[in-house]
């Protein structure tokens, strides 16, 4: 169900943001949210490139911290540049329930992940 969930978040649910909140250009608007998806060229720069159990949260550097303040910036330029901050903050967001679902059934298994203060104070506050 977790794989589900995170291709859905990655692959259908932008088609909801782009039809309800860009109604007149939402063809246009789930592409450039689907192109998004780019930011994951990241994980190709991990050693190894796939570990199953891995948050790429904090991990890969376009999914740090950092990364994600430039990608609120781009929320206050014109478009096409706000949606594709739309489209990496949602892609943040979704990676980060992915890496909370994986927290919550094992949590020892993110002791040395990069987002585990974020994870722990999260996980705390909604009682997971």
């Amino acid at each position: 169900m977790q794989t589900f969930i995170h291709y859905f978040l990655h692959l259908g649910f932008p088609f909801f943001i782009a039809y309800v909140f860009f109604r007149k250009d939402w063809k246009k608007v789930y592409l450039i949210l689907l192109a998004t998806m780019l930011v994951d060229l990241d994980h190709l720069l991990a050693t190894p490139i796939f570990q199953a159990n891995r948050c790429s949260i904090n991990f890969h550097f376009l999914h740090t911290y950092y990364a994600m303040i430039v990608y609120v910036v781009l929320l206050f330029f014109r478009k096409p540049f706000n949606i594709i901050g739309i489209g990496l903050l949602f892609h943040m967001l979704t990676d980060f329930i992915d890496c909370m679902m994986m927290y919550s059934s094992c949590k020892d298994c993110f002791s040395d992940s990069p987002a585990i203060e974020l994870l722990s104070t999260v996980s705390n506050a909604l009682g997971i």
